[in-house]
């Protein structure tokens, strides 16, 4: 259902996000409730035999000091460790970049990644991690405010960056930013696997915020009132994660151009949770198109 929403619970979701991650975090992100640990002693350089630990696709959604957070389409998370062992390429070529090795700068929030991994003391350290090379590229250049500039006093350019300057600031006060529209999925019970006509509906959003200047979306997840606390902050988590993965690969929506997905677990429920219809509307992943008021002319 797709609609114009200012509703307290987008602004919450925004306001949790915009507080930076605890500067410790643990290895494995196990969602059992605690706060990501401190992980001890200095990381390893030399990672040649050490036992082999899982693969793990997905993209970057959060990032503290050497360690990133990469959730799969399915929804969960595992923490890797980046050591200065750990080989960072690209697929594809872009400038070469598939032959040289990348710095650890390079893996920003929001992009697709594939990490080999190796056990070290109770986590996993990223013995190999490839992205792809236009995903980089894009990134890149709104993160360095299309630092190309072909020319000092090119009028275009100059606008080019001051867009991308503006897409660098997302993550500023809630307060300023314009909720430009909002499209609610629904799941069954215990369920994160979407429903028919749901990817058209999502691909619906991602055009409309697409023809709107410097557009962002927000993912957050919701479930009713059933199941503990664990379960479904858990649950909330693995909706949002597939509804994320349906917009970017499906929707060709870029990694850019959206904010950190949420789980909400039963948080804000839109109906009462005490009837079965209730439920069901309860039961859904927000998707909520923002524009930074400092350039929505509209």
């Amino acid at each position: 259902m797709r609609a114009m929403n200012k509703r307290s619970h987008v602004f919450a979701a925004l306001a949790m996000m915009a507080v930076p991650m605890s500067a410790g975090v643990q290895a494995q992100d196990d969602y059992e409730g605690e706060v990501l640990t401190t992980v001890t002693g200095s990381l390893p350089t030399d990672l040649s035999g050490m036992p082999d630990g899982p693969e793990v696709e997905g993209f970057i959604s959060a990032r503290s000091g050497n360690k990133i957070k990469i959730t799969t389409a399915a929804g969960t998370s595992t923490i890797v460790l980046v050591s200065p062992g750990t080989e960072i390429k690209t697929s594809g070529g872009f400038l070469g970049l598939s032959r040289d090795k990348l710095k650890a700068s390079s893996l920003m929030n929001g992009l697709p990644v594939t990490a080999r991994t190796v056990q070290w003391a109770d986590g996993l350290v990223a013995s190999r991690i490839v992205l792809k090379s236009k995903d980089l590229k894009t990134a890149a250049m709104i993160h360095n405010g299309t630092d190309q500039r072909f020319g000092e006093h090119d009028v275009a350019i100059e606008a080019n960056a001051a867009a991308a300057e503006a897409l660098r600031g997302r993550m500023g006060d809630i307060d300023k930013y314009n909720i430009k529209g909002s499209t609610n999925v629904y799941f069954d019970s215990g369920k994160w696997n979407l429903k028919p006509g749901a990817e058209s509906e999502l691909c619906a959003t991602a055009a409309d915020a697409d023809a709107m200047d410097n557009a962002l979306l927000l993912v957050v997840g919701y479930t009713d009132s059933v199941g503990d606390e664990d379960y479904n902050q858990t649950l909330s988590e693995k909706r949002a994660g597939r509804v994320v993965n349906t917009l970017q690969q499906k929707c060709g929506w870029k990694p850019w151009r959206m904010l950190s997905p949420t789980g909400m677990a039963e948080s804000d429920p839109l109906a009462d949770n005490s009837t079965e219809e209730g439920k069901a509307q309860n039961r859904r992943v927000s998707v909520n198109i923002l524009v930074s008021k400092a350039v929505d002319v509209n």
